[in-house]
């Protein structure tokens, strides 16, 4: 591989020093090998490396490349190959119509599997409905997966095949059985009795998901929801020299569904692949009513409160293991109860022992309270800006008047002094791209006021994945010896929303 030259554009490095986030220029950048082999001056470049190619960006915009630090990535695949799409629907009639044509798809037996219905989004405001998915799909079990992964709509073949009966009970979970709605950790009794997919088949998601992740400028991502057989997926793309952009890993310890728990992982370090992080879910969505909160959502009656998944004591000590062992945790906490336990049990994890930096997933409803006890214990927030866009009509609908301003407030975590790392949570909204992601963070907060500046936002799209991975001296930004993991933008950064992606490169290689 001969070494590049990249020049005649703007080049720009994200940096942050003490409390202040900027966006350092230079002139010009070489990549040697796969990496950033120096930077500065055009002239003092050439002459460093005269035979080099010389890359003009023709008035470009290079970034590192961005980093997407929560994303579903075989679910973001699998939506683009083989399950039905069901993101963007307006009604419940059009949700049925395209039930009935895929049950024509498929013979007597096969599971009828969909995602992204959004009843906040369709015209009746209604979930489907069990008894309307057995009509359209008689021979056929059903099970269609909300926007959020938190709620679920099945049919009675389902529902008979998961074993579940209107006595069913699941902890951390809940069963609306009449209606066929499945709540929380009830999913997992439906998708075990699914079958676990086959490694080829999640070889299969995991690289169309990773190859259109790569298209949109993502060079790394982190997948925060990972059981052994996906993960001996991931690892058998790695060691064929097959995953088209670098991943992290999060590994559940506890399934849905189940009271199992799955040991830890044998931790992987490679150039393409790390798993030295673990997941625990909390609680539920938001967008969905279902995330922890202590006062009753607004439009349900009667009053609702969301779902808390764990016992202190349960979750602290499936935490230590892992903690003592020297795994970061990534905790996914949206509502303020939830937010309450997760800062509880990680101040008691290092109260217990010293430790790496632990994530908060979402960090959706944080009050002043979270966000101070965060930053006090170096804790990582994992914010998602575009549910800001997508998931605004849900947050208008149930989240409490006085909470308003609060929710998925990106500001005020930066004002708290927070690491912060932007994602996309990708399939939960349809637009993973980080460009509408920066739109978001930048233009369309929730309340007046908290959006937050054009370096941070860079900044958490880039540096903070990479410190939330553990890997701060390989990515995330242009510095000298980390790999030369790019991407190239047109348009103009005074408007984000000119704002295109023109190349990716991984490793200085381009795509």
């Amino acid at each position: 591989m001969s070494d590049l030259l990249f020049h005649g554009g703007t080049i720009l490095n994200p940096r942050l020093k003490g409390a202040t986030y900027a966006l350092e220029p230079l002139e010009a950048l070489l990549v040697r090998k796969g990496r950033i082999a120096a930077t500065g001056r055009l002239s003092d470049l050439e002459s460093l490396a005269p035979s080099a190619q010389k890359v003009h960006l023709e008035g470009r915009l290079l970034l590192p490349g961005f980093n997407d630090a929560h994303v579903h990535i075989w679910k973001v695949g699998q939506l683009r190959t083989t399950l039905l799409d069901l993101r963007g629907v307006a009604s419940l009639a059009e949700l049925y119509a395209r039930v009935e044509e895929r049950a024509r798809m498929l013979k007597p037996g096969e599971w009828l599997w969909g995602r992204g219905w959004n009843e906040a989004l369709l015209a009746e405001k209604a979930m489907p409905s069990r008894a309307a998915l057995d009509r359209l799909a008689p021979q056929n079990p059903v099970l269609l997966t909300r926007t959020c992964a938190h709620i679920h709509a099945v049919n009675s073949q389902a529902l008979a095949l998961a074993g579940i009966t209107p006595e069913t009970h699941v902890p951390g979970g809940e069963i609306h059985y009449d209606q066929g709605i499945l709540y929380e950790t009830a999913y997992g009794l439906a998708f075990k009795a699914m079958g676990e997919p086959s490694q080829t088949q999640y070889e299969l998601w995991v690289k169309a998901g990773c190859e259109y992740l790569r298209s949109l400028g993502v060079t790394s991502a982190t997948d925060p929801a990972v059981d052994p057989p996906l993960y001996a997926a991931y690892k058998a793309l790695a060691e064929r020299g097959e995953l088209p952009i670098r991943v992290n890993l999060l590994y559940m310890r506890r399934p849905d569904g189940g009271a199992e728990t799955f040991p830890l992982p044998e931790e992987h370090v490679s150039d393409y692949l790390r798993c030295d992080s673990v997941k625990f879910f909390a609680d539920g969505g938001l967008s969905g009513a279902t995330a922890a909160i202590s006062r009753p959502y607004k439009t349900l009656e009667p009053p609702q409160y969301g779902i808390l998944r764990f016992e202190d004591d349960d979750l602290f000590e499936l935490a230590l293991e892992a903690h003592r062992a020297g795994f970061r945790i990534g905790t996914h906490a949206i509502g303020d109860r939830a937010l309450d336990q997760v800062l509880r049990v990680y101040q008691g994890l290092y109260q217990t022992a010293p430790g790496p930096r632990h994530r908060l997933e979402h960090f959706g409803l944080a009050g002043p309270e979270h966000l101070a006890k965060a930053n006090q214990l170096g804790i990582i927030a994992v914010p998602q800006p575009v549910f800001i866009r997508e998931l605004r009509a849900n947050y208008e609908r149930y989240v409490p008047d006085e909470w308003f301003c609060r929710c998925f407030n990106l500001r005020a975590m930066f004002e708290a002094g927070l690491t912060v790392a932007f994602s996309s949570d990708g399939p939960v909204v349809r637009q993973v791209e980080p460009l509408n992601g920066l739109q978001a963070a930048l233009c369309e907060p929730l309340c007046p006021g908290n959006q937050v500046s054009l370096e941070q936002a860079i900044w958490a799209y880039t540096m903070g994945g990479a410190v939330a991975q553990g890997d701060e001296g390989n990515r995330g930004s242009l510095g000298v010896g980390k790999w030369a993991d790019l991407v190239v933008l047109e348009g103009n950064l005074s408007d984000p929303y000119s704002l295109s992606v023109h190349r990716t490169m991984v490793g200085g290689v381009a795509v």
